[in-house]
């Protein structure tokens, strides 16, 4: 709870309180006067690793439902202290469980809920687990702010959030890139072109489709959606917007002749 304290003086913006660590009444309650006096938020963050003994005990595992009475539990405790800058998050390792918990939740409370899946994992893994976890939730109404959390660099949970709230039309923060699977009538390097638009585009805010599609033959039609976009070829490609057919290009300028257009939109 020190460490707490130390952090309100500080000066930061909001508090994470984990009840399962904190331990005794007291210690919650210096940490929530301290923040009251200074109008800061807690997140009571409930975490099924880190559970009340009491609630393991009555539930034998890190159920939905234990973890929805914890959060509930301290709740009322930091409204004892008249106390309601509150935010909460239930999260478990595990997708499903996370799911049921906040559902069960969001029917309880009127407070803001904080979206995650805990310890998600690798790169690939937590991506999977975090877009399945996070996304169902937000696609039901369930949720305020969210946070990916990966065995990876800061800079890629900040991707992977933007890029959940990208996919469900909740946030514009990039082009949408859509690109086919490839098949044997591509006769590009389809991946590394996406790779490096992805990178050459990196900075651009703009709210538009970019399709990069393999051939002409169904590329500008399955992309017709899109706001601009190129197909490939073996000597030659197309651009199109959508999905009409606007100049031939050189396979080797494709790109560049795709990249003058997103900044000319």
């Amino acid at each position: 709870y020190k460490l707490a304290l130390l952090a309100i003086d500080s000066g930061v913006d909001g508090l994470r309180l984990n009840p399962g660590t904190l331990g005794e009444k007291w210690k919650i309650a210096e940490v929530v006067k301290r923040a009251l006096q200074q109008s800061i938020p807690i997140r009571i963050g409930i975490n099924a690793g880190s559970l009340e003994k009491d609630l393991l005990k009555k539930y034998r595992h890190p159920t939905p439902e234990a973890l929805v009475e914890s959060a509930l539990r301290n709740i009322r405790l930091l409204e004892s202290f008249d106390f309601n800058l509150i935010k909460v998050s239930l999260k478990a390792s595990d997708v499903v469980t996370t799911i049921n918990a906040y559902r069960v939740i969001a029917g309880q409370t009127d407070y803001p809920l904080h979206l995650g899946i805990t310890e998600a994992g690798s790169l690939i893994n937590g991506i999977i687990k975090s877009a399945i976890g996070i996304g169902i939730l937000l696609s039901e109404g369930i949720g305020d702010t969210i946070r990916v959390s990966l065995t990876a660099h800061p800079i890629e949970e900040v991707r992977v959030g933007q890029g959940i709230l990208q996919a469900l039309k909740l946030r514009i923060f990039r082009p949408e890139i859509i690109s086919c699977p490839t098949c044997g009538r591509c006769a590009i390097n389809l991946e590394n072109i996406v790779k490096e638009l992805e990178n050459r585009i990196s900075g651009c805010k703009k709210n538009l489709t970019v399709a990069i599609m393999g051939c002409a033959v169904n590329g500008p039609g399955e992309a017709r959606e899109a706001d601009i976009g190129i197909a490939g070829g073996k000597r030659s490609g197309i651009l199109f917007k959508k999905g009409k057919p606007q100049e031939k290009v050189a396979v080797a300028n494709l790109l560049n002749r795709l990249i003058e257009e997103i900044n000319r939109y």
